[in-house]
């Protein structure tokens, strides 16, 4: 549900994004009337009607109208509005219930008046909260108590009352009142803040129209055929590729709103936050300055807009960020960090080769690296027939001959955080290392199936190779590492990838009423699913490794299969191909290897101490609002990443042996994963030494 609220964020005009006085945003705030009623326009009527329409009969799922889709639906709009049961009274969804079993007659005949009344509600409630805010900061608060706040309330009940909803909020304000104090704010700075903080959410919803309110309804229903379909308001469409281009600018990272916060959706590959290894996918942005001297902003609330706005600048100038990271809890301390400003090119997003060495069983092997970040291609000059033009299989071609003229033992196509891209580059790369034949099928919404193949006979490489893959792997990467895998190609390493296997087309609403002269927006709807050569679909279970790493998300908290309404798994027939290699035999030796090597592995063993705090963290509901048990927590993590240096700093301590230094073994600390991905790929070489050799007198 986060994804509707983030679709009508994109829209909305902007305002300043300067710090503003809190009297200025009061007095906005009164000026917008937090009293007005919004009511649906005539159109919505039948764009509802025809949206229904689509999502019936040309939907992949072909969604069914009924009882069980009106109670869905009427789930996902209150809790698009209020998910964490931060505003809304029981009472209130008491009243709602007559609803829920109505929503499908509703949709039938274009009726959305239910879901505007709902909304006029929820601003009223949020009013009555802004209200309240300014009563409770009026007390300071006691930091010794032994309280404690508890920020997921997805679970809980709905409150009955007004003041146990008012001591719910007094307890949230006092914890980001304390997350400020150990952030080093003080008295009066701290209110300050916080009601600039939430005087602007307000304002945010104060400034929602007719059209923003019938998108978040309509996603309400979209999201229920499946979290890859959603309705783009007019505004939405024609905006919405250049917030996301903008976004792009400045620091190279899509953005999209979380709860209160600001949530790094994806790294652009090559962009300036990639190169600077400070922010992560998953990370929160709290706060952004200006400089290397600006005032830090607090930007939690805010709208998604806004932060870009404060993010974006002039090329070489410097934003420094508060952050929050992905795998920390809201009490934990922040990050401060500081990015230069840069665009982003293709050529920083193009492929790029590395050669590492890796020592086994006392035998050096040179290991070709080819790094992937995205599956590119120049679509317009691909489709005016120009015969030169950056793609990923032709820059993939010149990198591989590069590495064959250095003599590599074998090669590991990474494909870490690489999101997708072009399905014909998939296709292509594929062939690049392997005889003509399938690489992936796709069955549309009719129940046809289209099986895209490698045509191409030429192999450019047929010598041994792994790919390295992880949880952000999607889509195009799942297609390439799994025919890769079904063919027996290469052994694939990492973690279990995300798992979409669904595809998407725009359909232009004004083509299915054409008699209107008014723009009404698109919806983006899923039409297909991809299915791997060998029949299973990469949809939730996405490409699972021969060798596994131990990962912080598992697949119901991260990934396709977390997303409540995601089309199921299943397979299809499987189409013909012919196995170029079985290197199934090995794969029981070659972990048990990989098992050893990690136990004395000292990035390993911190990476394994790290996913079992982060999964202890997930279950740990309540947080202390003592200040003195906070700043406990905080430097007990402080020390413990002391420690870990100190242990780093002694395994890579020189030895004397002799007369001679020795450098003990260690790892790099950067890429521990990839280097054991070179040890894996090591290990099959060795296995396989005699396949190997068989494979390159052909």
């Amino acid at each position: 549900m986060k994804k509707l609220l983030a679709l009508l964020i994109l829209v909305i005009l902007s305002v300043s994004c300067k710090a503003q006085d809190v009297e200025k945003i009061i007095a906005e705030n009164q000026f917008l009337d937090s009293n007005k009623v919004i009511e649906p326009e005539l159109k919505h009527e039948k764009l509802n009607q025809v949206i229904t329409q689509i999502l019936s009969r040309f939907h992949y799922r072909k969604t069914i109208l009924d009882d069980s889709l009106s109670a869905t639906v009427f789930e996902n709009y209150v809790g698009a509005l209020d998910n964490n049961k931060m505003y809304f009274l029981k009472s209130d969804l008491d009243e709602f219930e007559k609803y829920r079993y109505k929503f499908d007659d509703y949709l039938r005949i274009g009726d959305t008046g239910p879901g505007y009344d709902i909304f006029n509600r929820f601003k009223t409630r949020l009013d009555e909260r802004i209200q309240n805010l300014n009563v409770q900061l009026e007390e300071p608060f006691d930091f010794t108590l032994d309280e404690s706040f508890r920020p997921d309330r997805k679970d809980m009940d709905w409150v009955d009352s007004q003041d146990e909803l008012n001591e719910i909020w007094r307890k949230r304000l006092k914890n980001d009142a304390l997350n400020l104090k150990l952030s080093g704010k003080e008295g009066e700075a701290i209110n300050e803040t916080l009601k600039k903080r939430y005087y602007r959410f307000q304002k945010t919803i104060l400034q929602y129209k007719a059209e923003d309110v019938f998108q978040l309804y309509m996603n309400a229903y979209a999201e229920v055929a499946d979290p890859h379909t959603s309705y783009f308001s007019p505004i939405t469409s024609e905006n919405f590729g250049i917030n996301m281009s903008l976004s792009l600018q400045g620091i190279g990272a899509q953005l999209t709103p979380e709860d209160d916060y600001t949530k790094v959706a994806r790294i652009i590959p090559g962009g300036p936050a990639d190169k600077s290894k400070l922010l992560h996918e998953e990370d929160r942005i709290v706060g952004v300055a200006q400089g290397d001297e600006g005032e830090m902003i607090d930007v939690i609330g805010w709208r998604l807009d806004d932060v870009v706005q404060l993010i974006r600048g002039e090329k070489g100038t410097v934003v420094r960020l508060t952050i929050l990271r992905a795998d920390d809890t809201p009490d934990m301390p922040t990050d401060e960090i500081k990015i230069v400003r840069d665009e982003v090119n293709l050529d920083d997003q193009a492929a790029q080769s590395k050669i590492i060495t890796i020592n086994e069983n006392d035998v050096e092997f040179k290991l070709g690296v080819i790094e992937l970040p995205s599956f590119y291609t120049d679509f317009r000059k691909r489709h005016l027939g120009w015969g030169n033009y950056r793609s990923t299989t032709y820059d993939v071609e010149k990198l591989v001959n590069e590495l064959k003229d250095q003599k590599v033992d074998g090669i590991v196509i990474d494909l870490r955080n690489n999101g997708g891209g072009s399905l014909l580059e998939a296709v292509e790369l594929t062939g690049l290392f392997i005889d003509t034949g399938a690489v992936v099928q796709v069955r549309s919404s009719n129940g046809s199936i289209e099986v895209n193949k490698d045509e191409d006979d030429k192999i450019i490489y047929d010598g041994p190779m792994a790919v390295l893959i992880n949880r952000y792997s999607a889509s195009a990467s799942e297609i390439f590492a799994g025919a890769i895998q079904d063919y027996g190609r290469g052994i694939v390493v990492g973690e279990q990838t995300y798992g979409k296997g669904t595809v998407q087309n725009l359909i232009n609403l004004n083509n299915f009423i054409p008699s209107t002269k008014e723009t009404l927006g698109q919806l983006k709807l899923t039409v297909a699913k991809f299915y791997r050569i060998n029949g299973s679909s990469t949809q939730h279970k996405g490409v699972v490794p021969d060798i596994e790493f131990p990962s912080f998300h598992e697949a119901d908290n991260y990934g396709e299969s977390s997303k409540p309404t995601a089309l199921p798994w299943d397979e299809i027939a499987s189409t013909t191909y012919q196995k170029l290699n079985d290197i199934s035999p090995f794969i029981n030796k070659i972990e048990k290897k990989h098992e050893e090597r990690i136990k004395n592995n000292l990035e390993f063993q911190f990476r394994l101490e790290d996913i079992e705090e982060y999964k202890s963290s997930l279950e740990r509901k309540d947080f202390s609002l003592n200040e003195t048990i906070r700043k406990e927590e905080r430097e007990a993590k402080k020390k413990k990443e002391e420690e870990r240096d100190l242990e780093r700093q002694k395994n890579n301590e020189i030895e004397i042996v002799g007369d001679e230094e020795i450098k003990k073994n260690s790892l790099l600390v950067d890429d521990p994963l990839l280097e054991e991905t070179g040890h894996i790929l090591t290990d099959l070489i060795f296995l396989t030494s005699d396949k190997i050799a068989k494979l390159e007198k052909k």
